[in-house]
């Protein structure tokens, strides 16, 4: 059996995550990853708090990587082997952690500083992010490359299912760029304003970035035990990658588009795909994206269940 482990991002915590796993050591070595009290954020929240950037991050890693911890030690007992692993942004963090580029403890704290940096990189109501839904990528990347100028700039920044891609950039180059789509379909565009706290993947996050590397530089990337699947190319890298190249990926991730919907078609419907971290947002990309694939979420009532019975 081929499995491929996925990990998630940003938009999926919640209040209460990881509460099965309360009693376990994970917690403090998070809280002590991180710097402060991230297991009360989780459990317990105020959501406010948790959904600041630089809290989010870091939940969303840790609660993914304590699933992933279960996860293991199920599959190792069924002698079933992980064939590669991949996240949506910040979830290619727990995925190289769970393949052993990094620790638990240092993905843990170097996403809270790349959501630090994230949020930090944008003034307040400079950028934004929109949905664009069931629009062809040609016509989204010609408006998102007629709409940028030298000062002000947008881009798709994630490709989640064919039907959705995320525009990301200035406020009035992402407006621009919705109306050029409008005059070229005729006013037949669906476009929703995200709720985020800074315009990500996309060149405002360039500031965030170059503090990211010295972060990066501070972690001795260790060769990976799976191959994996990069946000920023669809590649798949095999176990022989130099480290410093997954580094670079990750550098580059920042600005970047998150290539998810590319990544899910380069599987093969003999894979089996199991959704590590909170929630079941990934199971629904992955449905659109390819409806043949089988997707197993952990974080739900059935879903280690579901893999005891493989």
């Amino acid at each position: 059996m081929k499995v491929t482990v996925v990990f998630p991002g940003q938009g999926t915590q919640y209040v209460g995550m990881g509460k099965v796993f309360s009693e376990m050591d994970f917690f403090n070595r998070a809280n002590k990853a991180a710097g402060y009290d991230l297991k009360k954020l989780m459990l317990e929240g105020p959501p406010e708090e948790l959904k600041l950037t630089e809290n989010t991050q870091p939940a969303i890693v840790a609660h993914s990587l304590m699933l992933f911890d279960k996860l293991s030690s199920l599959l190792k007992n069924k002698n079933i082997t992980i064939e590669r692993v991949l996240g949506h942004s910040v979830g290619e963090y727990a995925a190289l952690s769970a393949a052993g580029v990094m620790s638990f403890e240092e993905a843990v704290k170097a996403v809270h500083y790349r959501g630090k940096f994230m949020q930090e990189a944008a003034p307040q109501g400079k950028g934004t992010m929109y949905a664009i839904l069931k629009q062809d990528e040609a016509t989204i990347r010609e408006a998102c490359e007629k709409a940028s100028s030298e000062s002000e700039k947008v881009s798709p920044a994630n490709f989640n299912e064919p039907t959705q891609i995320v525009i990301s950039g200035d406020k009035t180059a992402c407006e621009k760029a919705i109306k050029l789509m409008e005059e070229k379909t005729g006013g037949r565009v669906k476009a929703i304003e995200l709720q985020v706290s800074a315009p990500f993947h996309c060149a405002l996050m360039k500031p965030a970035e170059i503090k990211l590397k010295s972060v990066l530089d501070g972690i001795h990337f260790q060769i990976a035990k799976f191959n994996y699947i990069a946000n920023v190319d669809a590649k798949e890298y095999s176990v022989d990658t130099n480290p410093n190249l997954i580094k670079e990926n990750l550098l580059k991730q920042v600005c970047g588009s998150v290539l998810w919907t590319q990544s899910i078609q380069t599987l093969s419907e003999d894979t089996l795909i199991i959704e590590c971290g909170p929630g079941k947002v990934l199971s629904g990309l992955i449905k659109k994206i390819n409806p043949n694939l089988k997707v197993i979420s952990l974080d739900t009532e059935t879903g280690f269940s579901e893999v005891e019975a493989l």
